[in-house]
Formats: C-alpha cells, structure tokens, sequence
C-alpha cells in the first residue's frame, strides 16, 4: 500500500493556501554536481582509483562496479553528504545518478549504504598504498607545466573518534582518544595550496611517523616529471629533528623547519633578544614623553642567525631566530634550515607561509569533514580519508578553473553552496536528459566560466 506524503502547512499566501510535500519527483537541490563530474572527465581521479583496487568479487553477481561506487561516495563527499548513511536516499538522486554516469528515470539506482559499507571494508593495505600514489600522481599532473620550485607542506591533526575504532589511542596532548592523521600538500609557482595525501595513523603516533614514506614517494613523482625542480619541505617545531633532516638529505632537498626552543638556542641567541629589548625600551620611551602614540608603536623584534648541532645531528645547519616582545614578554622562535641564500627575515618569512596549509587542514576537516572515521577497522577508516582527499583534488579543479572568476580563492564550504546546492529539475526524453536548473540562480556567469575552463 502506498503511503500518502505528510503535508505541511504554511500561513496563506495571497488568500491562498500553502502547502508542501515531499513528491517532486526528479527534482534536485545540487544540478552542481554536474561540475564535479566535468571535473573527474577531466582529471579520471575515479578511474585511477578503481584501478588501484583488486574486486575479488564474482563479476556475474556485481550490479555497481567499483568505479561507480568510488564516484557515488566522492560526489556525496564533494556535495556535502559524507555519511554512508546519506546514501539510503540519496541514491536515487537524479543529479547524483547523472554524474555518476546512470540515467536518472530509466537507469537503476545507485548503491545503498551496506554496499558502500562493504567496499570500504573490503580494501586492503595494498590497495590502499595503490590509491595513494594515483591521488599524488594527480596532483603532480595538475601543477604548472613551467614550475622552478614546489614547496611541500606536512602537517598532522587530531582526528577525534567516538567508537571503538581499531587503533583508537588516548592522546594526552589533545586530551581525547583520537587518530592523527599526517597531510601533505604541495604549492607550485602558481601559489596554489594542494592536497597531495593523506596518511592515517594511530593516535599515539610520534609527529614524524610516515614521513618518510610520503616524501619519499611523492619526491619520486615530483622528479619524474620536473626533473630540475627545487623541492623545499617546510613543517612547524614538531617535525624540526634528526629524522626529517636526515631524510631531506637523502632526497637532496631543501627544508625549512621549525625548531624547539631549548636552554642552548636562548644562549646561542642571546645578542638578538638583546637587540629586541632594547628597541622595546626605547620605542616605550617615546611613547611615555607622548614622541609617539601607542597606537602607532612598531614591531619590536630582531631577525639573527648562528650555526647549531644538537645532539644526533651530523654536522651544524643554519638557524634563524626571530626575537619579539609582545605583550611585555620576550618570545623567541627559532627555525633551521639548509637554504644559505635568503636573509634571517626572508627565511621566517617563508617559513610563516606555511600557516596556509593549516587553513588547508582546517578546510579539509570543517568542509569536506575528513574526520568521519567511524568505521571499526583502521584500513576502512584510511579508506574514507583517501576518498575525502580525492573529493578535495576535485573541488580544487574546480577551484582552478574559477581562476577569473570571484571564487578563484574561496573555500571549499563556499564554492559548495554557491556552485553546486543549484536547484533543478531534470527531465529524461528519448535523446537526451534535461537538468533544468533555476533561473534566478545568481552566479550564471561564473559557473559557465568554470565550465568553459573544466572542458578545456
């Protein structure tokens, strides 16, 4: 027996009632999708990721190849939806079916959440290893054919959990049982911030766990194809040691790191703290006999260098400090490095740069929600992340392709709601399908701007 859809009312409109339900048939709120889907004709980030699994599974039992399953979960992901969950209805979604390449009436719908549930259980670490190098592969693809130098940017980040997630460990640095996940992202002479993988581990992970892994292979990509390129790795205090030195020596690249404070750095420094203080002294001073307003008092800090080896180290590196005062206290901050033809302030300056990629951590979490690892075991909650990183390549693309449009900067949550959440209604005839999209949608330029740029 069919059910009849729930009514609801509203106040009177022009002495009319109003009333709404939930049986519009092929209509959709996100006809954006069709963007996403230009974007994957273009880059294939589907294809090289179904190509990296091994589908044991019968081929005469399989009504959704992994390809389509991998293009359902990833648009889901771009568009806003990233609970399996969602999938229960979303997936008879006309524009979700269109992208994903099935006929949105006469086309069988597509995967429910089991089976969605199924393939992200069924990955293995080989596969898993497969699709990180395709993602890279990627995205090395999409830098600028003419780049002198690529910085690369590696940053971890407290991924809670809420479950009894395998590897679930209690961190006492964030106060919470939590995954911490390693993102790295590569920037080319175009200033654009990208996403290159993704790396889940444990939630007692050392900060330099897998480094090594990511630079090595995504080094290797990088060369192949722009043999001569500079490669400069930059990371924040927590990755300044032994280990990422050691290995950026046998990459033979540049690095840019932050460096703990410790007693010898405060000794070693001690000349530009100095130096800061007594600018401080004297700025205050003109401030007091009212020669200047505080309102107008400069920076008080100083830029130094002077050679250093800790312990484990080989032999001495250059280290940067930037002394400051603020708020009445000396705050030195101490960064090394190999780079010998930059100035002290250049170097911090560079090395302060690398607070786009948190944005890019921040953006990756709050809009894609990259930290819905809720699945039991670890390999599946990977999984998501990697599918989380190919919804990102695909969004850049987009982002890319607005370079001459006002959304060439936006975030992601931003281009989703004004790009993609477009009303429609679809209508499939004989010869082709129809996306009837609002026509008082606001951004029309634009978005054939884009589409112009994505089939190019």
């Amino acid at each position: 027996m069919t059910s009849v859809p729930v009514e609801f009312a509203f106040s009177s409109v022009g002495g009319r009632r109003v009333a709404a339900r939930f049986d519009g048939g092929d209509i959709t709120s996100d006809s954006g999708l069709l963007l996403i889907k230009q974007a994957n004709d273009k880059l294939k980030v589907v294809e090289s990721l179904a190509g990296a699994i091994c589908d044991t599974r019968q081929a005469g039992k399989i009504q959704h190849d992994t390809a389509s399953l991998l293009a359902q979960r990833m648009f889901g992901i771009a568009c806003g939806y990233e609970d399996a969950n969602d999938h229960d209805t979303l997936r008879s979604d006309a524009a979700l079916k269109v992208a994903c390449g099935r006929a949105p009436k006469s086309g069988e719908d597509l995967a429910s959440q089991p089976t969605l549930s199924r393939l992200e259980n069924a990955v293995t670490p080989r596969d898993l290893r497969r699709m990180m190098v395709e993602l890279a592969r990627i995205v090395v693809g999409q830098l600028p054919a003419d780049c002198k130098q690529i910085v690369l940017d590696i940053d971890a980040t407290e991924d809670p959990c809420h479950g009894q997630q395998e590897l679930n460990l209690f961190n006492k640095f964030y106060d919470s049982h939590c995954y911490l996940p390693l993102l790295l992202f590569a920037t080319g002479d175009d200033d654009q911030r990208r996403l290159m993988g993704g790396l889940l581990r444990h939630g007692k992970a050392h900060g330099t766990h897998g480094i090594r892994v990511m630079l090595k292979g995504a080094v290797r990509l990088i060369r192949q194809r722009f043999p001569n390129v500079q490669i400069i790795l930059r990371a924040d205090s927590g990755f300044g040691c032994e280990k990422t030195i050691r290995c950026c020596e046998r990459l033979g690249i540049d690095f840019v790191l932050g460096l703990p404070k410790n007693r010898r750095l405060t000794v070693l420094s001690t000349a530009v703290q100095m130096d800061a203080c007594i600018k401080y002294n004297q700025v205050g001073r003109l401030v007091e006999y009212g020669y200047l307003k505080e309102e107008e008092r400069p920076e008080c800090l100083e830029f130094g260098e002077f050679e250093y080896k800790a312990g484990p180290w080989k032999h001495k590196y250059r280290v940067v400090v930037k002394a400051e005062i603020t708020q009445a206290e000396l705050n030195p901050r101490f960064v090394v490095t190999n780079r010998t033809k930059m100035a002290p302030d250049e170097v911090y300056e560079f090395y302060c740069a690398r607070g786009d990629a948190e944005n890019g951590i921040k953006e990756f979490k709050a809009d894609l929600h990259a930290d819905r690892t809720s699945c039991h075991r670890f390999t599946a909650n990977q999984f998501r992340v990697l599918l989380h990183t190919g919804a990102a390549i695909l969004m850049q693309a987009i982002r890319d392709a607005a370079a001459a449009t006002k959304y060439a900067k936006a975030q992601i949550g931003t281009m989703r709601l004004r790009l993609l959440k477009i009303g429609a209604r679809i209508v499939e005839s004989v010869r082709c399908v129809w996306v009837h999209m609002s026509s008082s949608y606001p951004d029309q330029a634009a978005w054939q701007t884009i589409y112009t740029a994505l089939r190019i």
